[in-house]
């Protein structure tokens, strides 16, 4: 069994690739180490999945410290999935939980955990009703128009919070700051230690294999030793901002020109997991590759290449345009072409799209707000990029692709616009709009890494699990530390779950530790 396990899983097992991080690093001599701290729980990484988790943890009583090698809070996104909260429910909305995971799976390939996966999908409303009962009604949730579609459909679920007015309990006003805030805030109020400035290097185990601790290199220069003596957990994010780690684990990240700044997360809880032996998701791992290089808005309206040639459905997700635009000639971008008619087009829309990309990405609710969007398509070509002009030849030119292509494309596509049905690729007949009505417009757009998702194997406890398949005891992992829920793609179908999972797994794990499920 432990033999058939270790040629499955990406593990200290495995032949040697010559990465740098797949040789452990010599033990830190305990003669630079300056003193031992200890709590029952030692969470390592203060973003989201570890403040969560650890003031979930002395919610309930048990004692814990926080590392974070951050000096000042961080948070790397916005929005929070949550299934069926009760903003949603009084809303009327309802997601049918069975479909939920046979989409998600389906859109995986099959490959993730379906365990892991029910735990967020069943806990993610009990996670996020608890962080907005820690705010004691000083913060209010709304729930983010889903992209309506039939190539790729979204789920109403995903959240935005916000500080309300004349609240002077948190210093932010909303997304992920505010989010990690109240965490931090609940932490510290339940008798927490908050530790930043302090990088966690290496895990220790005791003669019976145990995690036990792990030191860190503090703020001060010095290394310290933090125990953990009933848990040590790794939430320290995902490994986007370590090259070598994107190569051996999901190498399509690296064709992308373009990644949204994620500095520090190396992958350092990855590496800790795997030095002590764990077993990591196998290679490819799913990659956020979000269409926001240049601009944040692609539209459903008509798409050309750097030729100036159409090549793809337009309607469809964000990551599915990333991945389009990659396979052209020169695929760092790509351009969205629109005439004077669009803010029209998108106002008498607005109920059959939404999402990201789709809908501009900053509108949340059931109404279009042209002014404010009229004003970003103005910020983007005053940024360079974006472009404006009255005959498509001047436009061409502007944006750098051949007229003549960019003409003939235009011309066939308002062939099939006149005819009400796409028959080059299927676009559905209620988005084809005419480009016809000058000024025209070509907004560049193009792929992006964000994140890398994939981390060390764990159990429905959040316990790591050995390359033996036995759990390495008093070790776990949560957020994007851990792996199993997800393959191939990040799932827009549900945007916001990651930390949604953060939330749902903030849950399970002080259950778990304290032996309750």
């Amino acid at each position: 069994m432990a033999n058939n396990l270790q040629m499955k899983f990406y593990s200290m097992n495995s032949p040697k690739r010559g990465y740098s991080w797949e040789t452990p690093p010599d033990p830190i001599p305990e003669n630079m180490i300056s003193e031992s701290l200890e709590a029952e729980v030692v969470v390592i990484g203060g973003g989201i999945s570890g403040l969560a988790a650890a003031a979930r943890c002395t919610c309930r009583g048990l004692s814990c410290i926080v590392l974070d090698k951050n000096t000042g809070l961080k948070a790397l996104a916005g929005q929070i999935a949550a299934v069926n909260s009760r903003v949603m429910a009084e809303l009327g909305i309802t997601i049918d939980k069975k479909q939920l995971a046979a989409d998600w799976m389906k859109v995986s390939g099959s490959r993730v955990q379906e365990d892991l996966l029910w735990i967020f999908i069943n806990r993610s409303a009990e996670g996020f009703e608890w962080m907005l009962d820690l705010t004691e009604g000083s913060v209010e949730a709304k729930v983010f128009i889903a992209y309506r579609g039939p190539v790729f459909g979204e789920y109403f679920g995903t959240h935005h919070i916000y500080r309300k007015e004349g609240c002077d309990k948190y210093s932010y006003k909303g997304g992920g700051m505010l989010a990690c805030e109240i965490f931090e805030k609940a932490l510290l109020g339940y008798g927490g230690k908050l530790y930043r400035g302090t990088a966690a290097e290496q895990l220790e185990k005791d003669k019976s294999g145990k995690v036990t601790s792990c030191i860190a290199k503090c703020a001060d220069g010095r290394y310290r030793r933090y125990i953990g003596s009933k848990a040590v957990v790794l939430a320290t994010g995902d490994c986007s901002d370590d090259r070598e780690m994107i190569e051996a684990f999901c190498p399509i990240g690296l064709r992308a020109t373009k990644q949204w700044p994620r500095p520090g997360n190396t992958g350092d809880g990855q590496k800790m997991a795997y030095w002590a032996g764990a077993a990591l998701d196998n290679p490819e791992w799913a990659p956020t590759l979000h269409a926001l290089a240049y601009s944040h808005f692609q539209g459903f309206f008509l798409h050309v290449n750097r030729l100036g040639r159409r090549f793809m459905n337009e309607d469809t997700w964000m990551q599915a345009k990333s991945i389009r635009c990659m396979m052209q000639p020169g695929g760092d971008f790509a351009y969205t072409i629109m005439d004077d008619k669009f803010l029209d087009e998108i106002n008498d829309r607005w109920d059959v799209i939404g999402g990201q990309g789709m809908a501009p990405m900053s509108m949340v609710g059931d109404k279009f707000d042209r002014e404010k969007f009229a004003s970003q398509i103005q910020g983007t070509i005053a940024e360079g990029n974006g472009f404006k002009a009255d005959s498509l030849e001047e436009l061409a030119e502007l944006a750098d692709i051949p007229a003549d292509e960019l003409k003939k494309a235009v011309e066939r596509y308002n062939e099939l616009v006149a005819g009400g049905d796409d028959t080059d690729f299927g676009k559905r007949s209620e988005l084809l709009t005419s480009v016809d009505r000058p000024p025209y417009y070509a907004i560049k757009w193009g792929p992006m890494l964000l994140d890398v998702f994939g981390g060390a194997l764990v159990n429905t406890g959040l316990n790591v699990i050995g390359a033996d398949g036995e759990v390495i005891p008093g070790l776990y992992a949560v957020g994007n530390a851990a792996g199993g829920m997800y393959a191939v793609d990040y799932p827009l179908l549900l945007n916001g779950n990651s930390y949604g999972r953060a939330l749902a797994y903030a849950m399970q794990l002080a259950d778990s530790i304290l032996g309750e499920f």
